[in-house]
């Protein structure tokens, strides 16, 4: 109980935390709930995809084999089901009515893969990874959920660039997210010195989005 507990709080703190910079009209239980579930089912097919797939990295060597497995097995796969569910649950939604809209389902989505990933690293490797993952896997989990939400909203409500903006909402959190497994898989020292100013620049790349939406009502053009 206290695994699991340490896995999931992280998760749940970030998800009230989103939930109320929602300043304009909250969204309703039911469907944060179906994003979160619908988030957590993505393991599945992010398993089967990847058992796939992660026997091609034989092709490559070192950093290029740790390139290939970090961007396209972990990276791309992950952040491409987030994507798909997030399109067919959200986009023609009524309730995806205000820019800030986004952020929040494309996080709860997102958080939702992470609960059951953290939950099977803290089962399989034990309590300091959990606190370690509470500080690091799981923000950067919501982090790339927000980069993913803000340019999915952009397309939406944003009329110039929204083509570009929608190809947007996948491929920057599939760069971030590869950046981020890279740097930690890579154990280049000095790629290692640079790990924490990266988990800084999310963090401030990642609450200037969110800035941005919540000062933005629905009726007022995207900065």
């Amino acid at each position: 109980m206290n695994l699991l507990l340490l896995a999931s709080a992280p998760v749940f703190i970030i998800l009230i935390y989103v939930y109320m910079r929602d300043q304009y009209e909250r969204e309703p239980i039911g469907l944060l709930l179906k994003a979160l579930l619908a988030g957590a089912l993505t393991v599945i097919p992010v398993m089967i995809v990847n058992s796939g797939i992660e026997s091609y990295k034989a092709f490559f060597t070192g950093y290029g084999e740790v390139a290939y497995v970090v961007f396209v097995v972990a990276g791309f796969v992950e952040e491409f089901f987030k994507f798909v569910v997030l399109y067919l649950l959200i986009w023609m939604s009524r309730e995806f009515n205000e820019r800030f809209d986004g952020i929040v389902y494309a996080v709860f989505i997102s958080l939702g893969f992470a609960l059951v990933e953290n939950i099977m690293y803290v089962y399989t490797y034990g309590e300091s990874v959990g606190y370690t993952r509470a500080f690091t896997a799981v923000p950067a989990h919501a982090l790339f959920g927000i980069t993913m939400g803000y340019f999915f909203a952009q397309a939406k409500f944003h009329q110039i660039d929204k083509l570009l903006n929608f190809s947007k909402a996948l491929i920057y959190p599939v760069i971030l997210h590869g950046i981020y497994d890279f740097i930690l898989m890579s154990q280049h020292p000095y790629l290692l010195l640079v790990f924490i100013p990266f988990i800084l620049y999310l963090w401030r790349a990642g609450f200037k989005k969110m800035k941005i939406l919540s000062d933005n009502s629905r009726f007022k053009p995207l900065a």
